[in-house]
């Protein structure tokens, strides 16, 4: 009876492959850890931003936490930013956008392949 064994995503990907995804990793809990730092410490821009929202600046101290803890709810978070910059406060939701697309880019290339299983002897 063969041995059946679903082939994970890291035993597709080349390690050059592994390599940029964990770099984009990188790149996103920087970007991340930096925005819900300044959230965090209440940079002046921030508590303006957060003024802007209208919810007060316990959103702010919350924006920060989730941030800071994005590996957990990244993309949720992106989703989130480019909605408050369409919806609420205006301006240019490029850099959410950037970060979302980057977001969603791990999460495809980190998941499971359904229906991929592999016979071994």
């Amino acid at each position: 009876m063969p041995n059946l064994v679903p082939m994970t995503t890291s035993s597709l990907v080349s390690p050059t492959q592994r390599r940029i995804v964990w770099g984009v990793r990188v790149l996103l809990a920087l970007a991340f850890g930096a925005a819900g730092a300044a959230k965090l410490a209440g940079a002046q821009q921030m508590v303006q931003v957060f003024d802007a929202i209208g919810f007060g600046q316990w959103f702010r101290y919350l924006t920060g936490l989730v941030e800071v803890g994005g590996a957990v709810l990244l993309l949720a978070t992106m989703v989130c930013a480019v909605a408050t910059h369409l919806l609420l406060i205006g301006g240019n939701p490029a850099p959410a956008v950037v970060l979302a697309l980057l977001s969603g880019f791990v999460a495809w290339r980190l998941r499971p392949q359904s229906g991929s299983v592999a016979a071994a002897a």
